[in-house]
């Protein structure tokens, strides 16, 4: 068997990087912020990544006899994964609908790819930027256990940040199920690569909650003069703001391409 015996049955990616391993010999802990100074292991070295004829500094037992004596990012590490199976999800829905629906679009751009971009936990749900050839939306997911597909579709929702209001815009799709979406770019024209398109994305993750970014973002009837237009090549519609002149800066990304650079 790979891995190590015992509760998690040799699962590795189970196991935290903070995870405390004991021998089920001898009971001698492996603790990752100490390390292992008689094999020259450095602090911080996580069980997982400890080579593979390591053994037990006081009896020799071999990695696979350790157990999970303690694990504190258990809880982080079962978030994480949460996180990437709903992400995989919208991921999924919305690449079919490229490949079935958007390729042959005028208003795509074909050097882009639908990615989910720094989604973390926000008030208890997920929340980040989905990424595609036609759209870059700032999305929230319902959180575990959180049945959203009673939305309705099209309704208006203002959600505050610390940066400002924003507006989201219900919507419910089969694989995704319920979620809430604030357009923050559409067409993506400006965008020259896939890393471009996801800087941008990870500057609106970062901007997002700092408040010095809300006398840009408080002007919710701007918002919503800019949400009206509407992709009809899809089954449920995206709202769309105004084209940007030139290439995103984090100023306009923050304020859904509102403000101006002064």
């Amino acid at each position: 068997m790979s891995g190590f015996e015992g509760s998690y049955l040799g699962a590795n990616d189970k196991i935290s990087l903070q995870a405390i391993m004991e021998c089920k010999i001898c009971w001698t802990p492996y603790d990752p912020a100490e390390g292992d100074d008689t094999r020259q292991i450095e602090p911080g070295t996580p069980f997982v990544a400890l080579p593979e004829d390591w053994k037990c500094p006081n009896c020799d037992a071999p990695k696979e006899q350790f157990l999970v004596g303690e694990d504190p990012g258990s809880g982080a590490l079962a978030e994480a994964a949460m996180i990437g199976g709903k992400t995989h999800a919208l991921v999924t829905d919305f690449t079919e609908v490229w490949h079935g629906k958007m390729r042959d679009v005028p208003i795509v751009n074909k050097l882009l790819h639908v990615q989910a971009v720094g989604f973390q936990m926000h008030e208890g749900r997920p929340l980040g930027v989905l990424l595609s050839p036609w759209f870059m939306n700032l999305v929230q997911l319902p959180a575990e256990g959180e049945d959203w597909s009673a939305l309705v579709p099209g309704a208006k929702e203002v959600i505050s940040f610390a940066s400002g209001e924003y507006e989201f815009i219900h919507n419910v799709r089969e694989m995704v199920g319920g979620y809430k979406a604030c357009s923050l770019f559409s067409p993506m024209g400006e965008f020259r690569s896939q890393a471009q398109a996801v800087d941008v994305a990870r500057a609106v993750m970062v901007a997002l909650f700092q408040d010095e970014h809300r006398a840009e973002t408080d002007r919710a009837a701007d918002i919503r003069a800019a949400r009206e237009a509407e992709i009809a090549a899809l089954e449920v519609p995206e709202i769309l703001p105004e084209i940007l002149p030139e290439a995103p800066t984090r100023r306009q990304v923050i304020s859904a391409g509102l403000a101006s650079e002064g």
